[in-house]
């Protein structure tokens, strides 16, 4: 059973292909945004995925990111997350992303547990929808 309270942690080296630049999202050589909100749902689904039933998964819902300092290529940046309320299938998450230098972004992040079967045909009936 989930409770609040759970952490779970994520790293990533900023590299030319995770930048702004490289994912679209800007022009400069610095970590991307996107980026940033990947490394949060990573270090959210990993924190709860041994504790989840078999055959199910969760997956991210709602991302409410605030992107507040740049982090140049080469240095490694860091997101601790929290578990803080488990409501049925709904999961929130508090999470901080920093760098050596500084705290780097935060966020509040929800994913919604699934049965991993059942989610993939769902999205695999819109190829075939008409």
């Amino acid at each position: 059973m989930l409770e609040p309270g759970i952490k779970g942690h994520a790293a990533l080296r900023v590299t030319t292909e995770n930048t702004a630049e490289a994912l679209g999202s800007g022009e400069l050589p610095v970590l991307a945004t996107p980026a940033v909100a990947a490394l949060i749902e990573k270090a959210c689904w990993k924190s709860v995925a041994q504790e989840l039933d078999m055959g199910t998964g969760t997956v991210g819902t709602s991302l409410s990111l605030a992107h507040t300092t740049p982090t140049p290529i080469g240095m490694v940046v860091h997101c601790d997350c929290e578990l803080t309320a488990v409501e049925d299938r709904r999961l929130t998450f508090t999470a901080r992303v920093y760098d050596d230098v500084s705290q780097v972004a935060h966020a509040t992040h929800e994913r919604y547990i699934v049965d991993n079967d059942r989610f993939t045909q769902k999205a695999s009936a819109k190829l075939t929808a008409e």
